[in-house]
């Protein structure tokens, strides 16, 4: 089971120390929260409205509509409260990362139950298609397709399970409050792109 990233009550305080730091609408707070948590967790607009109107009622939060646009901004009582729990807050941070690297694993974990399963699946598909094969004449460019269609099956796999892990591990990092300097990333695109050549190359030497 996916670990809560919020224990109760927890996320009424950290909208608040979201919007301490700025004013933001309602998408605003929500994106903010999927970038803090590496996009491990993304709430509703039903887990996140009702909040902020309770947070209004109580008088620690105002919100001012501009056109279609709803902004929410802290009240100096919704400040207050949040430099009295200053200790809560930090212990919710603390929560939020043990809650985003558990749910990490999990992902990581659920992208090589999905390999295994795809691999059981391309093998089941393969032997069932040489079983066919044993009841039809078959040529040289008959196998060559089932193998084609068999390695490009795979190859997908492999480009996916690669994003799933990469982007996983990359936003945990930086949700962790870790530093993404532009030479991981640039040392990241060079080596696609030197992969990406490789391939080129290795696919049309068997043409």
């Amino acid at each position: 089971m996916t670990p809560a990233v919020f224990s109760h009550g927890d996320l009424r305080l950290y909208l608040l120390s979201l919007l301490a730091e700025s004013p933001q609408h309602g998408y605003g707070i929500i994106q903010a929260l999927t970038d803090r948590t590496g996009g491990t967790y993304t709430p509703s607009a039903g887990t996140i409205y009702p909040r902020l109107a309770k947070l209004e009622e109580e008088g620690l939060v105002t919100k001012t509509v501009d056109g279609r646009t709803t902004i929410y901004a802290i009240t100096d009582e919704g400040r207050a409260e949040l430099a009295s729990r200053e200790n809560d807050l930090a212990g919710i941070e603390s929560g939020l990362a043990d809650s985003v690297r558990l749910i990490a694993n999990e992902v990581r974990q659920s992208v090589q139950d999905a390999m295994k399963t795809l691999r059981a699946d391309l093998a089941s598909a393969a032997h069932d298609e040489r079983q066919s094969a044993k009841s039809r004449p078959r040529s040289a460019s008959d196998d060559t397709r089932v193998t084609s269609r068999e390695e490009m099956h795979r190859a997908d796999a492999v480009i996916n399970a690669f994003r799933a892990r990469i982007r996983t591990d990359l936003r945990t990092h930086v949700a962790q409050g870790g530093a993404l300097p532009a030479n991981v990333v640039t040392d990241l695109e060079n080596a696609l792109d030197a992969a990406a050549r490789a391939v080129t190359v290795g696919i049309s030497t068997t043409r």
